[in-house]
């Protein structure tokens, strides 16, 4: 069964028997598979749908469109998925544009199926990582706008290192107002520490 936790691989080729020997492979080695016979197919596949979640497999020469410009088009909807290219040593110039352009990798023809394998699953835990950020990052904000001004006003300065009496002093209250607004600020930000606060307001792991 495919890893709940990886997204799909995206595989475009228009070459049929190709592309059902690479679908075969790669679900073999229990991932998952969606695949298309072309960029067009991807492209409308994508305009219907949420963001995916995954990797893209694009073989280079394909007709209508090849797969350096569909390459283009996923970079122009924002999409930044790893993206894999299959090349003959012919395209390898064009595709080394391409990592110019912030591709994953390319795998010259003829390639050994376990190395394909293996390097796919590589950029599909990237992928995995990537959501998990996104999704680290969605929380972080939501727990930031939990917090009333008040809160904020003591938190960057918690974050800053200053000293609840100084705090109080600034903000012309009480020191156990500080110590309530803080405890308030740990308890909504889910952190133990000032400098867990300033971690989280840098936007950096915990």
């Amino acid at each position: 069964m495919p890893d709940p936790l990886l997204g799909s691989v995206h595989l475009v080729d228009d070459d049929p028997g190709v592309r059902d020997a690479l679908a075969f492979l790669l679900r073999s080695r229990g991932l998952a598979v969606r695949a298309f016979d072309g960029g067009p197919a991807l492209l409308a596949a994508l305009d219907s749908e949420p963001p995916p979640h995954g990797v893209f497999l694009l073989d280079v020469r394909m007709e209508p469109m090849s797969g350096t410009r569909l390459h283009d088009e996923l970079l122009a909807r924002r999409l930044k998925n790893p993206v894999l290219f299959l090349t003959g040593h012919g395209d390898i110039p064009m595709v080394v544009e391409a990592l110019k352009k912030g591709a994953f990798d390319f795998l010259e023809k003829p390639y050994g199926d376990n190395a394909l394998a293996d390097r796919i699953e590589q950029a599909l835990a990237v992928d995995a990582a990537m959501q998990a950020e996104g999704a680290q990052a969605a929380e972080r904000s939501a727990r930031l706008a939990s917090l009333t001004e008040r809160e904020r006003e003591v938190m960057t300065r918690v974050a800053a290192g200053k000293l609840n009496k100084v705090i109080a002093d600034e903000l012309n209250v009480s020191v156990r107002t500080v110590e309530v607004h803080r405890a308030r600020v740990f308890a909504k930000l889910g952190v133990r520490s000032a400098a867990e606060v300033a971690t989280l307001l840098a936007g950096k792991p915990g």
